[in-house]
């Protein structure tokens, strides 16, 4: 627990630092872009000054920094809104969106992992486990932004059964947890179908077919159980994915959550909000991971015997 504290804390540091950079790398002008092209020269000088973009990096970091550990991430270049309030106000759209598509997957996955390695099982059904293969394979190496796209052209514009964008009731989910779903659903029924496969070869499977144990007890209350540790891991890592991958996903959906104000924010240059996004972004998938390492250690205690 100590070393993987460690490695939060260095790596927390290391995302600071190139969250930092990134921004005041993109080219431009973060006050021109606010005050529009026919601001005066005078207005921009004195509100670059008032912003202390007008001192070395360094010492704008360090502030920066400093107002950090006071819960202060700035206020916003283009509406003086505190950054902050921007976060928690769209935060809870983006968190939703990803754990219902966590869920998602996970239950549509391990059924279909396990139908495909029980009709697979001892070389049987050739191709059905290359088709199962084939699909599962293409799902996973499509983007989820190209399922975005494809879904809203099907789904809203052509067949007009839901929403084309926006938050507006409970069928204005369904498309964007589909985006999001989809490969994860393709990737964790491979897993499922490996391990649901390892476990049919074991001795407690053979002894129960022979006692002629009806199909669904045996697959749902022993093989199932068994199969389940290493897809519920691969769940909370899936979820910081999720998390960090729905940003096409809601630019494309116009979804209210962090994810589309990063690009909003990059786009119009308003440094504090960029930032603090990219900062709760990052901070989200180091403390799921660092909590995920944890509870493993804590399950398999031989682990830290094992990574030494």
């Amino acid at each position: 627990m100590l070393r993987h504290l460690v490695r939060f804390v260095v790596s927390l540091g290391v995302l600071l630092v190139a969250s930092f950079a990134m921004i005041h790398l993109i080219p431009g002008d973060p006050v021109r872009a606010s005050l529009g092209p026919a601001a005066p020269a005078e207005l921009v000088a004195s509100r670059t000054a008032a912003l202390g973009l007008d001192r070395p990096l360094l010492e704008q970091f360090t502030t920066y920094v400093g107002h950090l550990f006071t819960g202060n991430l700035g206020t916003s270049f283009l509406t003086g809104e505190p950054v902050g309030e921007v976060i928690t106000s769209r935060l809870p759209n983006t968190l939703v969106l990803a754990l219902l598509a966590t869920v998602v997957a996970l239950l549509a996955a391990v059924p279909i992992g396990m139908w495909a390695a029980i009709r697979t099982e001892n070389g049987r059904n050739r191709g059905t486990e290359a088709a199962f293969t084939s699909v599962t394979g293409t799902a996973v190496a499509l983007p989820e932004f190209l399922y975005a796209i494809g879904l809203v052209t099907v789904f809203a514009i052509g067949l007009g059964v839901f929403p084309p964008a926006g938050k507006a009731g409970p069928e204005s989910y369904v498309l964007p947890i589909l985006a999001l779903a989809i490969g994860p659903i393709a990737m964790i029924a491979r897993i499922s179908r490996v391990e649901t496969l390892r476990e049919l070869g074991k001795d407690y499977v053979r002894l129960a077919r022979a006692k002629r144990l009806p199909a669904p007890r045996l697959y749902l209350r022993h093989v199932l159980p068994n199969t389940l540790t290493a897809t519920l891991t691969l769940g909370g890592l899936l979820l910081t994915a999720l998390i960090a991958g729905s940003v096409l996903v809601e630019y494309v959906f116009a979804w209210p959550g962090l994810g589309l104000k990063i690009v909003e924010s990059i786009t119009q240059k308003d440094y504090p909000v960029a930032q603090g996004v990219i900062l709760v972004y990052g901070a989200i998938v180091l403390v799921v991971n660092f909590a995920v390492d944890v509870v493993l250690g804590v399950l398999d205690p031989t682990s830290s015997i094992k990574e030494s």
